[in-house]
């Protein structure tokens, strides 16, 4: 149905089954570097979607992406109002015109909407992938409430294009994307300038706080837990973890690795997306439908554990010295 409704409007159509891990990402690459498609159409997760994105960047010659979710969550594909039916989602490429896209690089990787370190990140590509499909989002809310007793702090230094951070997390996240795990809605995301949102959770000054952010954890009501949240843009950051035990990471949804030391890029407009405008201007709308709305702090506000750059620190900030993107090529 999906092959016949891309033909009726006048495409020409090319399929590749992906096989392996990996598949999507040299097929992509493959496909961008052919320069003779119009659409590249992904179909599939937040894992399948980022294999095409990693194929895309280390290609010289870029070619629209249309995505058709399939996944549990779909929280990229929600923030732009792709629909989940399939059929629709065909449609919102037919009739769709080019949305240009930031893409995140970590360390020598591509994430489409988020890196994530902290409570619960695990759980994304540790939920057995038979339960996800019987039971959906459901699964990941279940396996993360196994997780509630092991929830544990970690000490970061987060250097940024505003000053730099240094304190126990409990969760940290870098997003380009509305909404996350369907329960955050992110305020005022933009899609294409070259910024991250950061959101990060403190760690509560004692056990009573600390059970109650638990409990706001276990319930799902993030809003609870504002007090410890603490929100800004940036375009590169450098996370250190500074506890000898590795850190856990996870970008788009996959595995991340445990470096102690990394660096996030934001790499301004660096896809094209192909998205009926329609669809857009319904999920703006929409954009703060999430269970908990998190926006930057005021600023004259105070953030936990921030050491604020005055003029004598300007010469000695954070001023990181971006890779080159060619140099990822393979």
């Amino acid at each position: 149905m999906i092959i016949d409704k891309f033909t009726a409007a006048g495409f020409q159509v090319t399929v590749h089954p992906t096989q392996d891990r990996g598949d999507a990402t040299a097929c992509a690459k493959l496909a961008c570097d052919a320069g003779c498609y119009d659409i590249l159409v992904c179909s599939g997760g937040d894992g399948t979607l980022n294999e095409v994105i990693q194929g895309c960047m280390k290609s010289k010659t870029q070619c629209p992406i249309g995505y058709i979710p399939l996944g549990s969550t779909n929280d990229f594909a929600r923030g732009l109002g792709i629909p989940k039916d399939p059929e629709q989602a065909v449609d919102c490429i037919i009739h769709g015109e080019d949305l240009v896209c930031d893409v995140g690089s970590f360390n020598d990787k591509y994430f489409t909407y988020v890196a994530a370190f902290g409570a619960f990140t695990e759980i994304s590509y540790e939920t057995p992938q038979h339960f996800k499909n019987l039971l959906g989002h459901s699964a990941y809310l279940l396996n993360a409430i196994s997780k509630l007793p092991k929830i544990r702090a970690y000490r970061m230094r987060i250097e940024y294009d505003g000053g730099v951070i240094e304190d126990e997390f409990l969760y940290g996240m870098v997003t380009n994307s509305s909404s996350v795990a369907k329960f955050l809605a992110l305020s005022d995301v933009r899609w294409d300038d070259g910024l991250f949102e950061v959101t990060l959770i403190h760690k509560p000054s004692n056990l009573v706080e600390f059970h109650k952010l638990v409990m706001a954890f276990s319930k799902i009501q993030l809003g609870l837990a504002k007090q410890y949240l603490h929100y800004f843009r940036t375009s590169h950051l450098k996370v250190t973890a500074l506890d000898e035990e590795p850190v856990s990471w996870t970008i788009d949804g996959e595995y991340g690795g445990t470096e102690r030391v990394n660096e996030v890029f934001n790499r301004k407009q660096a896809v094209t997306f192909h998205v009926d405008p329609a669809c857009r201007e319904q999920a703006e709308e929409n954009a703060d439908s999430g269970f908990a709305i998190v926006k930057p702090l005021p600023d004259d506000v105070q953030p936990f554990g921030i050491e604020k750059q005055t003029d004598d620190d300007a010469e000695n900030s954070f001023q990181p010295e971006e890779p080159d993107p060619d140099s990822s090529e393979s």
